[in-house]
């Protein structure tokens, strides 16, 4: 059992959403539940009561209502949500249209800029306009191609108010990175910036999207958001037009939003696209709302009084995430740059000049300044700041421990889990219960998440199989061009039949907590025994010479050997002393299987786009095996390090 790193206390608690809906299920439902493990047991066995409970206490804007909540929540797939309702996403974004801030967007260098609801839902009504005259309509593709800006945001929401399906990448994605994704489902529209920044220099996008165009003729237009140059030349793309030019000249305007069924997609996401063309992953108004509004209200505490901050892009789910807060209320913080933008600490002045209230990120993020000795506690005032959220790999005990001793010891550390297949969590934040070192705090509500063992079995206390054995409304309603659903099933259901498996290695504590240890499909066999690769991060970057590092199996000899990359820090060599301590410190914290046969300084550790590490890929190089996709990483270059390598021929 992990250590309690944090207890709310009791005001806290009874101040929180969750308990506020804890009391509204015991009046509702006569209950008497005074635990979370009360309600998530209640609300997974009794999952129709529960999402409408749900649906009610989010305040779901609706037209017409629902005649049943689920058809057949056992059903995978095929469970069909709230038919007969109709609805409009960007509707109940846009439910607020007062003088409060909703949106406010700082780029690197730059003085912040704010929009208020009011603001927002004029420009909105604009773009929607506009979109509308030019003939979008129902089911039409709209896409970006942008940083984390408002533009982005608006965009969205005018296209979604239309019923217009939304999708966007960040823009360094390479042109095959955008190419394998928007080819695939053929947009009429492309919004973009004419460039980004990065580490203070400057990109240009109009070149790339010019070639896009060319090579994706269903493109009618594309609209162009001034950013890095304040007067860029439209005419550097076909069909090209400046975003304010573009917008409905006409003020006061009502937005009349297109009431849809649930089912009706309204965004389209991708896999990560490392094993070949990504997948199209399409996502319902109704299911991705209702996941939102259960996510950010209950399992996040937002209120309308928080600033809501994740360090995300256009191509990750956490930004589709994050700018559901607006149905709460909320005001979202977007940031584009990097990070560490002229020092290492430029997020946490952020957080204390912005007030946030709710910082999310990642777990390579938090081991990076962790790594730096960034110590934002002692440094700025984060009195606003009542949780942290990180995601996109397991957060090891060690960031656990740095969190609460370095940035502030009274706050919520929320490790979340879940992803773009269902554009939400399995597993998440519970602002009424404790924080245990290395787990997330507990199972996401409605959802019926359990560790399966290699015979199919369900075990507590025990590594196994992340399934889902109960229908959820986040689950995708379909795949793009995947008539007869086969994509989909076989992206799911092949391993359990009937039971969503997702692809990850976790362990159900007795707390009601979850431990990841990374994906199962990276799992290390040797001897037979499942290792999960997060059992050895965390021992291996807790170690000072070591920036980052890789782990993968190779098979050898009839059985699986254990390699371990390690990037190490600046005028630093892998010697055997450093090489031996590695492999002590390896089988002192975990076991002796852990232990790798081998250990390999590399220049750089390949990552997704999206902040993920591609142990695939580089296992498919030492193994001779092409890597058809070098566009969905961030850093391509790095797989060269790891080919022909002279220490993995003995």
């Amino acid at each position: 059992m992990g250590r309690v790193l944090w207890q709310p206390s009791k005001d806290r608690v009874e101040n929180s959403n969750m308990y506020r809906f804890m009391q509204y299920v015991n009046e509702r439902y006569e209950k008497s539940f005074s635990s979370y493990d009360e309600l998530y047991q209640w609300s997974v066995s009794r999952i129709p009561d529960f999402w409408s409970a749900m649906w009610d206490y989010g305040d779901v804007i609706h037209s017409v209502p629902y005649s049943q909540v689920v058809n057949d929540h056992t059903r995978m797939p095929g469970a069909r949500w709230f038919e007969g309702s109709r609805l409009n996403f960007a509707e109940n974004l846009l439910r607020f249209r007062d003088d409060h801030i909703a949106l406010s967007f700082k780029g690197e260098g730059q003085e912040t800029v704010s929009v208020t609801y009011r603001e927002l839902y004029d420009r909105v009504a604009r773009m929607a306009v506009s979109l509308k005259e030019m003939g979008i309509r129902t089911g039409d593709r709209v896409t970006g191609f942008m940083p984390n800006m408002m533009e982005a945001v608006i965009s969205m929401l005018a296209a979604a108010s239309l019923g217009a399906i939304w999708s966007s990448c960040s823009p360094d994605f390479g042109i095959k990175g955008v190419l394998d994704r928007f080819g695939q489902i053929e947009p009429r529209v492309l919004v973009t910036a004419n460039g980004y920044s990065y580490g203070g220099k400057r990109f240009d996008s109009l070149g790339q999207i010019a070639e896009v165009v060319r090579q994706i003729p269903s493109i009618e237009k594309v609209i162009v958001v001034p950013y890095t140059d304040p007067q860029p030349d439209p005419a550097r793309v076909p069909h090209g037009v400046l975003f304010d030019e573009f917008l409905s000249r006409e003020r006061g305007l009502n937005i009349a939003f297109e009431q849809v069924p649930p089912d009706h997609p309204v965004y389209i996401m991708y896999s990560s696209g490392t094993t070949g063309v990504p997948k199209c992953i399409v996502h319902g108004v109704a299911g991705t709302l209702i996941q939102h509004i259960k996510e950010l209200k209950l399992h996040s505490d937002v209120k309308r009084e928080d600033t809501v901050f994740y360090f995300t892009t256009c191509g990750w789910m956490m930004w589709n995430w994050l700018v559901s807060s607006l149905t709460l209320g909320a005001r979202v913080l977007l940031y584009d740059g990097s990070p560490f933008y002229k020092r290492p600490a430029a997020l946490w002045q952020m957080a204390e000049e912005e007030k946030i209230s709710i910082f999310g990120t990642s777990a390579k993020y938090l081991a990076a300044v962790e790594k730096a000795n960034v110590k934002p506690g002692k440094t700025f005032d984060l009195s606003s700041l009542k949780a942290v959220l990180s995601t996109g790999s397991p957060l090891s005990i060690e960031s656990f421990e740095y969190v609460y001793r370095e940035i502030k010891e009274d706050l919520v550390l929320s490790s979340i889990s879940g992803g773009t297949d269902i554009i939400s969590c399995f597993a998440l934040g519970n602002p009424m219960g404790p924080v245990y070192a290395g787990e997330l705090q507990c199972r996401g509500l409605g959802m019926k998440v359990e560790a399966f063992s290699q015979e199919g079995k369900s075990v507590l206390g025990e590594k196994g199989e992340l399934v889902c054995t109960a229908a959820a409304p986040s689950m995708p309603i379909s795949f793009w061009n995947d008539p007869d659903g086969s994509k989909y099933r076989g992206a799911y259901f092949e391993l359990y039949p009937g039971v969503w498996s997702h692809g990850d290695y976790i362990e159900i504590t007795e707390n009601g907590g979850v431990i990841i240890y990374g994906r199962s499909d990276a799992t290390l066999n040797p001897g037979g025994v499942r290792i999960g690769t997060a059992e050895i991060y965390r021992q291996v970057e807790n170690i000072p010479e070591i920036l980052d590092s890789l782990v993968i199996g190779q098979d050898w000899d009839n059985d699986v050997r254990v390699l371990l990359f390690v990037k190490l820090r600046e005028g630093i060599q892998l010697t055997n002393d450093l090489t031996k301590r590695i492999k002590e410190t390896i089988r002192t914290n975990t076991s002796p299987r852990h232990v790798p046969a081998k250990i390999i300084a590399v220049a750089d550790i390949p990552y997704t786009i999206s902040g993920k590490k591609v142990e695939l890929a580089v296992r498919k190089i030492i193994h001779n095996e092409e890597v058809k996709n070098r566009d969905a990483l961030a850093n391509p270059e790095a797989l060269d390090f790891y080919r022909d390598l002279a220490e993995l021929r003995s």
